[in-house]
């Protein structure tokens, strides 16, 4: 009986750090399903080895170390991921062509609640949510493995450089060289890429421009949705590496190569501490609608500045805890009635 009580008693308090964790993980490997592989070895790992832990450091450091050995170890099997502005030119409308790439090419996306843990500390919320953004988690893929980790630990987590020596098992000295150069690498991209400036909560004109918006692509209003747009806004499709820029082409490829997403649903999610939606288009053969995409919207001064739809939806909707089915709404009605 003592020894089943001390089992669940242990599998709570590793629990109690799966989703920090995982948000560590993410950030390190750019990847959602990796992320979640990596927190699951982490904790089965820490769980078999218990008996070992001596206590010399708290339990979330000891978890942290493990987690970076596994990360590490997963980083040195593949390449970086990235968005598609990371691998090729913006391509013009008029030479617009879907080919896509493997999975694992890409950055994919994350729903806030499996990276983000609660935290009463708004400026701790906001250092978190900004981490996790799209353009910060493909700069943090441009860093040699090491050097993520150091700069994830010391600048998003805020450790101490000595605490952070002591889990790499190096010395003050090289943390901070690592963080140097870091910072360094970061500083460099941060001209390229749309810069998201949201609140949390969205303030009321944000809140305005989303309504705006949905009721725009809603009605696939290609006027009302331009007005929308900045005029250097970009829209992704991975895993298609094309991508486009400005409301022209961008509302141009909507009304052509896009054109079967005219009547199409949105329902609101947080991915990535941004807004999104998940893109629901009309389904010719079993009537409602079926999953296309899920969108991660930048927002810069009262415009839309980035619109990255993440197509591979047998993965992400269950992911994101979505249906794969929605209901006309003459159904729904009926239905409700």
């Amino acid at each position: 009986m003592s020894d089943g009580t001390a089992t669940t008693d242990l599998d709570a308090r590793l629990e109690k750090y799966r989703v920090e964790l995982t948000g560590y993980c993410y950030r390190m490997l750019g990847s959602s399903f990796e992320a979640e592989d990596a927190v699951q070895d982490t904790l089965v790992r820490a769980w078999r080895s218990h008996d070992r832990f001596e206590g010399r450091s708290s339990l979330r450091s000891w978890l942290y170390r493990i987690a970076t050995n596994v990360c590490l170890d997963m980083l040195t099997a593949g390449g970086k991921r990235a968005r598609p502005m990371d691998l090729t030119e913006s391509t013009p409308l008029a030479r617009a062509a879907l080919a896509p790439r493997p999975d694992s090419t890409w950055l994919e996306p994350m729903p806030d609640a499996r990276v983000l843990p609660a935290v009463e500390d708004p400026a701790e919320a906001a250092v978190a949510k900004e981490s996790v953004r799209l353009a910060f988690m493909a700069a943090l893929q441009q860093l040699p493995p090491k050097q993520r980790a150091v700069l994830i630990l010391r600048e998003v987590l805020a450790w101490r450089a000595s605490e952070v020596a002591e889990l790499l098992g190096t010395t003050v000295a090289s943390v901070n060289s690592a963080l140097q150069r870091a910072r360094a690498t970061l500083a460099e991209r941060a001209d390229r890429g749309a810069e998201a400036a949201v609140s949390d909560p969205l303030d009321e004109e944000q809140q305005k421009l989303l309504e705006r918006y949905v009721k725009a692509f809603e009605g696939y209003d290609m006027t009302a949705l331009t007005a929308l747009l900045h005029e250097d806004a970009v829209m992704t499709m991975p895993p298609f590496d094309l991508w486009l820029t400005g409301p022209a082409d961008i509302t141009g490829f909507m009304t052509t190569l896009g054109a079967s997403c005219a009547g199409s649903r949105l329902l609101p999610v947080r991915a990535n501490g941004l807004p999104g939606f998940a893109h629901y288009k009309p389904d010719p053969d079993k009537g409602g609608f079926r999953p296309w995409a899920v969108q991660v919207l930048e927002v810069s001064e009262g415009r839309i500045t980035g619109f990255h739809c993440f197509l591979d939806t047998p993965r992400w909707f269950p992911l994101f805890g979505l249906p794969l089915q929605l209901e006309a709404e003459s159904e729904q009605v009926e239905q409700g009635g």
